[in-house]
């Protein structure tokens, strides 16, 4: 006779198991923002790609106040379970994990300096090989609309074609990334270029990278670090 303890987990159990350990990972990753200089007090949002739609930090919560049972799943067309707010971005959460399969997970952030550009509605050059993080020769700008809104996810969408992070203009920054771990390293990243670039305007005019440059550098970054993890689960 087989041993209770040698069954097979129950049918749904591993399934179980790993969207406990997406939230978990929300809730980690929402308490580092404000130490890292992404974010503070409310602002900004987090989400897990996971089965049937995705996993986000819960509307107008304290990040020190969220707990894994308060990260909302939110269906792909939008619905969710009563009693339950998710953000308000939540749109164009959904949209990119839509139009991204290779995104499977979403920072977004009012960090000082990606913001300070974003009020100017300045896109980020190539004036440093760091530009690589965002997965071109630019991070864009995104043009302005209301927080919340089908247009704003339709911007932060094009925004982010071909590209790994943004900036919404007179908003903030969205970071992506093939992990949460990943998309919280790139939103950093991006921060410090954009504060890197906010400098050198004042010192004078940015030199910047040629097209063959930066082709050069994005090969180099396929094997860099964060930016060559594609493991969805870590």
């Amino acid at each position: 006779m087989e041993n209770a303890d040698d069954a097979p987990f129950p049918h749904g159990y591993q399934a179980v198991r790993r969207d406990q350990t997406l939230r978990e990972q929300i809730v980690a990753h929402g308490l580092k923002l404000t130490p890292s200089g992404l974010s503070q007090g409310t602002s900004g949002n987090l989400s897990v790609r996971s089965d049937g739609g995705f996993l986000i930090t819960p509307s107008g919560t304290p990040y020190e106040e969220i707990t894994a049972e308060g990260v909302v799943q939110v269906a792909m067309d939008g619905s969710h379970a009563p009693g339950l707010r998710p953000s308000s971005e939540w749109r164009f959460h959904r949209d990119i994990y839509a139009a991204r399969p290779d995104v499977h997970a979403v920072v977004h952030a009012h960090p000082p300096y990606s913001t300070a550009l974003a009020m100017c509605r300045m896109d980020i050059p190539a004036a440093h090989y760091m530009i690589a993080v965002g997965g071109g020769d630019s991070i864009r700008c995104a043009g302005y609309y209301t927080y919340g809104t089908q247009e704003l996810s339709d911007a932060a969408v094009r925004a982010l074609e071909g590209r790994l992070a943004c900036l919404l203009a007179n908003h903030g920054m969205i970071a992506v990334g093939a992990t949460m771990e990943q998309a919280m390293w790139r939103a950093v990243e991006v921060e410090t270029l954009a504060r890197q670039y906010t400098l050198a305007l004042q010192v004078g005019k940015p030199a910047l990278l040629n097209d063959d440059e930066v082709a050069q550098v994005l090969e180099k970054f396929g094997n860099y670090g964060l930016m060559s993890r594609k493991d969805a689960s870590s």
